[in-house]
C-alpha cells in the first residue's frame, strides 16, 4: 500500500490576524478563510470578515466590540 504525503502548512486553510481596537484592546491570531484574503482588496475582506464575527459574538454575549483600529497579519 503506498504512503499518502504529508502536506505542509504552508497551504493552511487560514491567515492569522492581530488585531487592535480603538479602546486599546488588542487579539492575536484571529482566524480568516485564505478565500477571503485572496485577490486585490483581501486585507478589506479580512477586515470585513472579522467584524462580522465580532458582531455574531457581541450579539451572543451582549458586550458590543469597539470598532477596529489596525491589523497586521500574525508572524509565523
Amino acid at each position: 500500500m503506498a504512503r499518502k504525503q504529508k502536506q505542509t502548512n504552508n497551504d493552511s486553510a487560514f491567515v492569522l490576524f492581530d488585531v487592535v481596537y480603538q479602546d486599546g484592546a488588542r487579539t492575536s491570531n484571529r482566524k480568516v478563510p485564505r478565500a477571503e484574503v485572496e485577490g486585490l482588496d483581501g486585507e478589506a475582506q479580512a477586515r470585513a470578515f472579522i467584524e462580522e464575527q465580532d458582531r455574531k459574538i457581541a450579539e451572543m454575549s451582549g458586550n458590543p466590540r469597539g470598532p477596529i483600529k489596525s491589523m497586521t497579519r500574525s508572524a509565523g
